[in-house]
C-alpha cells in the first residue's frame, strides 16, 4: 500500500477545489482500496502516545474564526477498534494507550480525507504526536508502521512543511518568502535522497523560521520512517507556498498518479486578521 504526507494548509480547503485538493483526490482515487487508514495529524499533539479507538469517531471542529459552513462538515468514516489494536502491537515496545472516547478526527485529518476519500466508507484511526518525544523517536515509529502497509493499510501524514502564522503575509496568496522557499527545497532535497536523516534538518538556518512549532513538520517524519524502512524515496505529489509562510507540499511513497488536470486555483485562505489573528485559529 502506498503512503502520503499531505499539507493540508487552511481548514478551508475542506469546502474548495484547487490544486491541492485535486492532487490529493487523484492520490486517494490512484491507490487500491484501503482496508483501513491510519492517520498522524499535527492536530493531536499531546504528551503521550494514542491511537483512536472508537467505532464512531467524532468530528472534530478544531479551529476558529471560520465559517459556519465549515464547523458544518461531517467526515463520518468509521472507526475501527481491531487496526487500533494492530497499532499499538506494531509499534511495540513504544507504549501506545487505547482511547475510546476522548478525540476522534481533527481537521487535520477530515480535511484532506474529504477529498481523497469522499464517500467516508473506509475505517479511519488516529495516531497521537507524542510533544514529549524527540524527532527521532517519530522517524523510528513511522518505521514500525511499515508492516501495516503489506496487510492493506494506508498511513497518511497531515501537516504543513513550513508553518508559521505569526509571519503570514496577505499580500503572498500564491507565494512564500524566501526562507520558506529555502527550507521547502532543502526538505523536498532530503525526501529525495536520504529520508532517513530527515531530522537533521533541525539545523538548517532557516529551521526556526518554517518550524516555530515542531507539530505540522513531525507528520512527515512518518512518511521518512516508512520510505526508511522501505529503502525507498519519496516523491512530491503537488507543491507550493501559500500566504508567505505556509508551504503546501505534499509527498507520496511507493504511489503512481496518472497525469490529471487541474483548477489552477491557489490554497485556501485563513480568516482576515480583522475577525482573528492568525495564530489564533488553530489551523
Amino acid at each position: 500500500m502506498p503512503a502520503a504526507f499531505l499539507g493540508h494548509g487552511s481548514p478551508m480547503n475542506a469546502l474548495e477545489h484547487n490544486r491541492f485538493t485535486d492532487r490529493w483526490r487523484a492520490f486517494g482515487a490512484s491507490v487500491p482500496r484501503p482496508r483501513g487508514i491510519v492517520v498522524i495529524s499535527a492536530h493531536w499533539y499531546v504528551n503521550l502516545s494514542a491511537v483512536t479507538a472508537m467505532d464512531r469517531p467524532k468530528t472534530i471542529h478544531d479551529f476558529y474564526g471560520f465559517p459556519d459552513e465549515l464547523f458544518s462538515v461531517q467526515y463520518p468514516a468509521p472507526g475501527d477498534r481491531a487496526l487500533a489494536g494492530e497499532v499499538a502491537e506494531v509499534v511495540k515496545p513504544t507504549w501506545t494507550g487505547l482511547d475510546h472516547d476522548s478525540w476522534g478526527l481533527d481537521h487535520g485529518t477530515w480535511s484532506v480525507l474529504v477529498h481523497a476519500f469522499p464517500d467516508a466508507d473506509i475505517p479511519v484511526v488516529q495516531l497521537s504526536i507524542n510533544a514529549e518525544q524527540p524527532f527521532e523517536y517519530h522517524v523510528e515509529l513511522g518505521a514500525r508502521l511499515a508492516p501495516l502497509r503489506q496487510q492493506g493499510v494506508l498511513v497518511i501524514g497531515s501537516g504543513n512543511v513550513v508553518h508559521n502564522l505569526r509571519r503570514i503575509d496577505w499580500g503572498q496568496p500564491d507565494g512564500g518568502f524566501a526562507w520558506a522557499h529555502r527550507f521547502d527545497d532543502a526538505v523536498r532535497s532530503n525526501m529525495a535522497s536520504s529520508p532517513d536523516d530527515l531530522a537533521a534538518l533541525r539545523s538548517h538556518s532557516d529551521f526556526g523560521s518554517a518550524v516555530p512549532t515542531p507539530e505540522h513538520f513531525i507528520p512527515l517524519l512518518y512518511l521518512a520512517g516508512l520510505a526508511s524502512a522501505a529503502g525507498s524515496t519519496a516523491e512530491v505529489l503537488v507543491d507550493g507556498c501559500t500566504y508567505g509562510s505556509l508551504s503546501m507540499t505534499s509527498y507520496t511513497l511507493d504511489a503512481t498518479l496518472p497525469a490529471v488536470p487541474h483548477s489552477g486555483a491557489g490554497a485556501a485562505a485563513l480568516p482576515g486578521p480583522d475577525l482573528i489573528p492568525p495564530d489564533d485559529t488553530n489551523a
